[in-house]
C-alpha cells in the first residue's frame, strides 16, 4: 500500500478475524476472535500486570508501587469530590473503567508497525465505547432504583420547577437522561477515530510527496512529518484526558444516583 503511494485513512479500522475463525459460530451467532478483541485481550493483560506489579504493599514503595497507588489515590479522590463519602464503593469500577480505556488507548498509538505488527484502537468502535456507556449507565440505574426505588424518579423534576411546566421539564429531563450513554460513548469513540484518521491522512502526504522527488518531499512531506509528531503528542494527551472525562461523567452520573442531585 506504502509502495504504491496509497494510504487508505479507514482500513485501520477494519475488523478482521484472526488464525481461521471467520466460520466459528454457536447458535447461529459468528464468535470470530478478531483483531479488536485481541487488542482488547492485550489491554486486560497488561492492565493487570501493571496493577499486580505495582500491588507489592512495601513500606518504602518503589516507583512501580507509587505509579499504581497515584493512580488509585486519583481516582478516590475524584469520587469523593463528585460522589461524596458514598463514592468509596465505586473506586475498584471506575477505576478499572479509567485504566482500561486509558490502556487501550495509549496501546493504540503504539508505532509497533515498526517491527512488523499492527496495532489496533478498540476505543474507534462505537461498540466497544458503546458496551462501556451501557454498563456504566446500568450500574447508575441500578444504584438508583436499590437506593430509592420509584423516588428515583424525582430526579427528572428539578427542584423549584414551576407547576405550568410539569408537564414539559420532566420529559426533557428524561431524553436528557436516556442521551447520557449514547453521548458517553460517542464522545470517546469519536475522539480516538478522528485522531487517527488524520495521523493516517498526513502518512499519506509524506509517502505521496517523497514519491513524487526531493521538492515536493521537501516542500510537502517534511512539514507533513513534523505535524505528524506533534499530533501524535497531542493524541498521547488527548488518550488521557478522555479516559479521565469517561471516568468523571460516569462518577457525576452515579452521583445522581446516589444522592438524587
Amino acid at each position: 500500500m506504502a509502495e504504491q503511494g496509497k494510504v487508505d485513512p479507514m482500513h485501520q479500522f477494519a475488523i478482521e478475524p484472526l488464525w481461521g475463525t471467520d466460520h466459528w459460530s454457536i447458535a447461529g451467532y459468528n464468535i470470530a476472535f478478531t483483531n479488536s478483541a485481541l487488542w482488547m485481550l492485550i489491554t486486560t493483560v497488561v492492565l493487570t500486570l501493571f496493577v499486580l506489579g505495582g500491588n507489592k504493599r512495601a513500606l518504602v514503595p518503589g516507583r512501580w508501587q507509587m505509579a499504581v497507588e497515584s493512580f488509585t489515590g486519583f481516582i478516590d479522590n475524584l469520587l469523593a469530590a463528585n460522589v461524596g463519602p458514598a463514592g468509596r464503593k465505586y473506586v475498584p469500577y471506575i477505576f478499572s473503567l479509567f485504566m482500561f480505556i486509558l490502556f487501550a488507548n495509549i496501546l493504540g498509538l503504539l508505532p509497533l508497525a515498526l517491527v512488523g505488527a499492527h496495532p489496533f484502537t478498540a476505543t474507534s468502535h462505537f461498540t466497544v465505547t458503546g458496551v462501556l456507556a451501557i454498563l456504566s449507565f446500568s450500574i447508575v440505574l441500578i444504584v438508583g432504583f436499590w437506593r430509592h426505588g420509584l423516588h428515583f424518579f424525582s430526579l427528572f423534576v428539578p427542584h423549584g420547577t414551576p407547576l405550568w411546566l410539569m408537564w414539559l421539564i420532566p420529559v426533557i429531563e428524561l431524553v436528557s437522561f436516556l442521551v447520557r450513554p449514547f453521548s458517553l460513548g460517542l464522545r470517546l469513540f469519536v475522539a480516538m477515530m478522528a485522531g487517527h484518521v488524520l495521523l493516517e491522512v498526513l502518512s499519506s502526504f509524506v509517502i505521496n510527496s517523497a514519491n513524487s522527488g526531493p521538492f515536493w518531499g521537501t516542500i510537502v512531506g517534511v512539514p507533513s512529518f513534523v505535524l505528524m509528531v506533534a499530533i501524535q503528542a497531542l493524541e498521547l494527551l488527548v488518550a488521557g484526558i478522555q479516559a479521565y472525562v469517561f471516568a468523571l461523567l460516569t462518577s457525576l452520573y452515579l452521583n445522581d444516583a446516589e444522592n438524587l442531585h
